[in-house]
């Protein structure tokens, strides 16, 4: 079914309040072409005379390989010739104007292929179909006589046409009312470890990412807002800096920021550093860790909460069990530390407001760029490029390019290009949320779970970002891998009693979407906490997890096959030992065992970590075992280094030096074993995060006998 999508800003700034726009797939007659470009087959395919096939791809590349994996989905529909396969960005604003052909553009959640598959594998599939009707018309034959291989149609009489001969005949042919999609047992293309779309670019640095536009007459920006949380714009001096080299125009940016334009950005930054600001007082301005942590703690024990998931009788089991054991856990704020630091490039005139943007979903730019211009919807656009890393902070928080824009509107016509620096991007992040954990489990006299309780203390960022999807109060987000049913992340393990809920406490500092979200924390709090039950229970970790795992297959295969990579039932190399995790979530199931060594002087060596990854269906195995190994880098630095602090009301950490993340030296080697069990799509770049944690500090339990409860594991000594 098709929804007509009104073209009016404020309808669309309302959509998108909604929880975003849903359209059912919907292929374009050639009617709805540019008549003068090459002509498409639809809006997925393109294909030149030259037999370059051009599918057009709504979702971002950050990365994560989304890019090439749908081109393969299309061109396996299509039967295409790989070597022949380019791509192309559409715009949100083409998007719009046609209805929203392409769907949505947001890319997070794991949800870039999984949440398309369907209907980019239609639109390959009716290209194909149309391209067979375009030759069956040429030849006079039943369509159904043909066969096709790489791009080559073949006739019954041994006649053959090229895909770019058909091209301009098959845009005028009827669009099929039903496709037919290849089983993926039969796939060719997708399902293949094929070469990356991007990769050359990568390696020959011709790849363009936002941060590298470079237009005529472009001016640079730099950027300062307020570091105290709470806190405005006072006073600036700009005259002070007026006359420095290259300096063109100090200007304010809402009530909260100041901007320097020049000709170049360390023009801009220099001026900036040197200008005089003044900042209003705020009712943050004495916030600290140990008033936050009080926050906490008293979530921990109140009377109220969320529940998220509850079964029997949690209590009766607590005060009935012949052991009890109690842990809390911490997890705290983490910065996204994208490469690329925020920054967007913006050109405003009277009828005209055009952004070039690195971003997780393009449409929800659009809208601000609406919004900051006064423009309506039509008379916006806004042009992607690959991400210098996402991994959420692009997805939700677009408040760069409203900066942007409102310079741009100071200085019509000419393009500006604002950059934050990275002490401005570390300071004004959107955060991994920060939370506690208190834990209360019943064994009977076997060593069996009866009951546990998981209280969840600590920020919801549905709450402050996205109130609107509360359900009643709650943020559904903050239970994520702890569902009782399947559906995006069930709780693998089967507990008679049993009960999950949140206490909700918002510090003011700004929580976001980090590669993982709320995963992150709960598998390590679980997961760790299941280790500690088995040692409470005297049995070896994976035996009592197993005997809590018969309702949760896919749970309990992956992580088998974890355990059984590293070697669980074999005894470890002299001075190393091992630990297990595992989890579900975004639609795929996830294991790790890792196995380290921890010297006399306390140091940590993270040795080998074998993965195993169920996520139903595989488009590419080699993004797969690429996108476990990025995981793994990015959730150990997590653990072993991560953590944003607050003191006076702002943020501590202003660049890498204290915000250190992995080194080289200290990333394992990681072996990935892909389990499909097919029938479902699971997504695919951040599952594997979940369970980086646990399995290491489970290992190192093992090693030391020291229990870590907190991270960054900076903070813990594991001298012996």
């Amino acid at each position: 079914m098709t929804r007509h999508f009104s073209l009016s800003r404020r309808g669309f700034l309302a959509s998108l309040a909604a929880g975003g726009l849903s359209l059912g797939f919907r292929i374009p007659t050639a009617a709805a072409q540019d008549a003068a470009a090459v002509p498409e087959i639809n809006a997925w395919v393109v294909i030149r005379p030259d037999d370059t096939v051009v599918i057009r791809v709504a979702r971002i590349e950050m990365g994560q390989g989304t890019l090439t994996g749908l081109a393969q989905l299309v061109a396996e529909e299509l039967d295409a010739d790989w070597e022949k396969v380019t791509w192309d960005y559409p715009t949100p604003g083409q998007n719009v104007a046609r209805d929203r052909v392409w769907g949505e553009f947001g890319t997070y959640g794991s949800q870039g292929i999984r949440a398309s598959q369907q209907y980019v594998r239609e639109g390959g599939a009716a290209a194909r179909a149309m391209l067979l009707q375009a030759a069956a018309n040429r030849w006079g034959v039943d369509p159904g006589t043909l066969t096709v291989s790489k791009g080559v149609i073949s006739g019954p009489d041994g006649q053959t046409l090229r895909y770019g001969e058909l091209a301009a005949e098959a845009a005028q042919v009827e669009v099929p009312a039903q496709v037919q999609l290849k089983d993926p047992s039969t796939w060719t293309i997708a399902g293949k470890p094929v070469k990356r779309l991007d990769t050359l670019g990568k390696l020959d640095g011709s790849q363009v990412y936002a941060i590298d536009t470079r237009m005529p007459e472009m001016v640079n920006a730099a950027i300062r807002q307020a570091p105290v949380l709470g806190s405005k714009l006072a006073s600036f001096d700009a005259s002070a800096v007026t006359g420095m080299p290259g300096v063109q125009k100090v200007v304010q940016v809402d009530d909260n920021a100041v901007a320097v334009v020049a000709d170049t950005w360390w023009r801009a930054k220099t001026a900036l550093d040197a200008l005089p600001v003044e900042w209003t007082d705020s009712e943050h301005a004495n916030l600290s860790m140990a008033e936050i942590h009080a926050m906490l703690d008293e979530g921990l024990r109140a009377g109220q909460a969320f529940v998220g998931t509850q079964a029997g009788d949690v209590q009766a089991a607590i005060q009935g069990a012949a052991q009890v054991v109690e842990a809390e856990y911490y997890f705290p704020w983490q910065h996204h530390a994208t490469m690329e630091p925020m920054n967007a490039t913006a050109r405003v005139t009277a009828d005209r407001c055009e952004v070039w943007i690195a971003t997780q979903d393009a449409e929800a730019v659009l809208a601000v760029v609406s919004e900051a211009s006064g423009l309506p919807i039509p008379q916006c656009e806004v042009y992607r490029a690959h991400l210098g890393g996402g991994f959420g902070r692009r997805a939700s928080s677009h408040e760069y390019a409203r900066q942007a824009v409102l310079l741009a509107k100071e200085m019509p016509g000419t393009p500006v290009k604002l950059i934050w620096s990275r002490e401005e991007d570390m300071i004004h992040g959107t955060f991994h949320p920060i939370t506690k954990a208190r834990m209360v489990g019943a064994l009977d006299a076997d060593g069996n779970l009866t009951g546990l309780h998981m209280r969840i203390s600590g920020q919801s960022i549905l709450a402050t970002l996205l109130p609107f999807m509360l359900d009643e109060g709650k943020d559904p987000f903050t239970f994520q891998g702890l569902n009782a049913e399947e559906g995006e992340g069930q709780f693998g393990y089967t507990v008679p009693n049993l009960l999950i809920d949140h206490a909700m406490r918002n510090p003011p500092v700004r929580p976001g979407f980090w590669r993982g979200v709320n995963n992150n924390q709960n598998a390590f709090y679980l997961e760790s906490f299941m280790d500690e039950l088995a040692h409470a229970a005297g049995r070896d970790p994976l035996e009592f997890r197993r005997a809590h795992m018969a309702n949760h297959p896919r749970h309990l295969a992956v992580l088998e096959a974890a355990a059984q990579g590293i070697g669980w039932d074999t005894p470890p190399p002299e001075g190393r030992f091992r630990g297990l995790s595992q989890h579900m979530g975004y639609g795929s199931y996830v294991a790790a065992a890792a196995e380290v060594s921890v010297d006399d002087r306390g140091q940590l060596t993270i040795h080998r970590i074998v993965a195993a990854t169920d996520p139903g269906t595989v488009v590419n195995p080699q993004q797969i075992e690429a996108q476990v190994e990025g995981s793994f880098a990015m959730g150990l630095s997590a653990a072993l280094h991560g953590e944003i602090t607050v003191e006076g009301g702002r943020v501590q950490q202003e660049n890498f030096d204290t915000y250190p993340v992995l080194t080289m030296w200290e990333m394992p080697a990681v072996e990935s074993l892909i389990r499909p069990s097919g029938g479902f799509w699971g997504g695919v770049g951040e599952p594997t995060i979940f369970v980086a944690a646990p399995a290491v500090l489970n290992a190192v339990f093992a090693a030391t006998g020291t229990r870590v409860r907190q991270l960054p594991l900076d903070g813990t000594s594991l001298r012996t």
